[in-house]
């Protein structure tokens, strides 16, 4: 995918700071395994979605691999601002990746935020917060040997117990010359705790460089109460978006021209039957019956979906193209 796009889209880069320097906060959808890909993000950028990341992708098979390249990165000239989320453990690596990436992406991110075991097991994701000299060394490799001043480098984080340690990391890794930071206010060890807002707060209060605050935003309210909490720079929501796409726009529940939108994209991008179906179940769980959710869910075919939509909710002479 990368050799079919290198030459319409070399042109239509753009410096993610100059979201961070508008003097808004900036609306962000987060990297989600399987979901924020091209036509998701498509969707989202309709709705007022200023940033988007792709999901997460290990950088070493990114970088070894022609097949995992084309398979975990697709992209448009629409597609922007973007940002690739990479694993990496080792610095050179994560340079590599980024140095193939950055004709066609406006920046990367580092994650150490993922809590997942086999992630943690390999050297990836949240146990970085624990070896914060190797996060430093991982972003200045990169400010170093990508030319492009205007290439975002970010990571996204979450917080220890003892924030002073957390606090410390930012600030090695803006030392280094890391652009942002995205916070997701809970420790390694909690899922579906209380985020800690505060500590957001104290994190953004201690750097000069913008902060990202994330966790447990599911509207365009929650997303005001959280930047008036933290005073962070931007707001990144994962399943809040996917529950509503539109969420960013205003909207309280996803619109059914929301819906419609997303059948024509994702038929015109070719989206798999299986993430076109959930993306789908995601955006119609609070406005469908239990027993509504009994029928759509099982649905094993587009075509079925489409013709469920229709005899529904009349949305539109939808076909499979």
């Amino acid at each position: 995918m990368i050799d079919d796009i290198r030459e319409t889209k070399e042109c239509q880069l753009k410096d993610p700071m100059d979201l961070f320097h508008s003097g808004q906060v900036v609306k962000i959808c987060a990297p989600m395994v399987r979901y924020s890909k091209l036509a998701f993000r498509t969707l989202v950028r309709k709705y007022s979605c200023d940033l988007c990341y792709t999901p997460m992708i290990v950088a070493a098979d990114f970088v070894r691999s022609a097949k995992a390249r084309d398979s975990e990165f697709t992209t448009n000239k629409g597609d922007h601002p973007l940002i690739v989320q990479f694993a990496a453990k080792e610095a050179q690596v994560l340079c590599d990746a980024a140095r193939i990436i950055c004709p066609f992406a406006d920046g990367i991110d580092l994650n150490c935020g993922c809590p997942q075991r086999w992630a943690m097991s390999e050297g990836y994701g949240a146990c970085l917060i624990n070896k914060p000299e190797l996060v430093k060394d991982m972003v200045r490799h990169v400010r170093r040997q990508i030319d492009n001043p205007k290439f975002s480098v970010s990571i996204k984080i979450r917080i220890h117990e003892d924030l002073k340690r957390t606090v410390d990391l930012c600030q090695k890794a803006e030392a280094a010359g890391v652009s942002w930071i995205t916070v997701h206010g809970r420790s390694i060890e909690e899922r579906h705790q209380p985020v800690h807002y505060d500590a957001i707060k104290i994190i953004k209060q201690s750097m000069s460089i913008p902060i990202v605050a994330n966790g447990d935003i599911k509207s365009l309210k929650d997303a005001e109460n959280v930047h008036h909490l933290t005073e962070a720079d931007g707001i990144m929501v994962a399943r809040g978006l996917l529950a509503n796409p539109a969420m960013f726009a205003g909207y309280e529940e996803t619109p059914f021209q929301c819906i419609q939108d997303w059948v024509d994209i994702a038929l015109e991008h070719g989206t798999p039957f299986t993430c076109f179906h959930h993306h789908l179940m995601y955006m119609m769980e609070r406005i469908t019956s239990k027993q509504e959710k009994k029928v759509f869910n099982v649905l094993s075919s587009t075509s079925a979906v489409l013709d469920y939509l229709n005899d529904h909710y009349g949305l539109g002479q939808m076909k499979v193209c």
